[in-house]
């Protein structure tokens, strides 16, 4: 029997999502955060990882805009962003047009991205 702790799934994430809370995974072998899903720890490959909440405000660490969308989506000129959480990084959808790398936002939403897989919505 093993003492791992519980694996986080993508259910349980994309729930938590839609509940308006952000988790992720940390290693306690090498402290490495996830701000997603995953079977083992990306930086050492631990399989100990633990799920861990992560805080809804943070910082902009890398933003771009969809000029053109994928065959699903109508929307043009949307922008995502991959958002500094602590020690995690989330990508999410900006409510904002105008932010920038550095900027401050906060979860403030979720949109369904493709039958029914959420993801978070940041706003500045």
């Amino acid at each position: 029997m093993s003492n791992r702790p519980e694996q986080l799934t993508y259910s349980e994430w994309a729930e938590a999502v839609r509940d308006g809370r952000l988790l992720g995974q940390e290693c306690p072998d090498c402290g490495h955060v996830a701000g997603a899903p995953k079977g083992a720890c990306a930086h050492c490959g631990s399989r100990d990882i633990e799920t861990v909440e992560l805080p809804s405000e943070g910082e902009i660490y890398s933003v771009t805009t969809i000029a053109v969308p994928p065959g699903q989506f109508e929307e043009r000129g949307y922008q995502v962003a991959l958002v500094q959480l602590g020690d995690a990084r989330v990508m999410g959808r900006l409510d904002d047009q105008d932010v920038e790398i550095g900027d401050s936002v906060t979860l403030s939403g979720v949109i369904d991205v493709d039958d029914g897989h959420p993801a978070p919505v940041f706003s500045a």
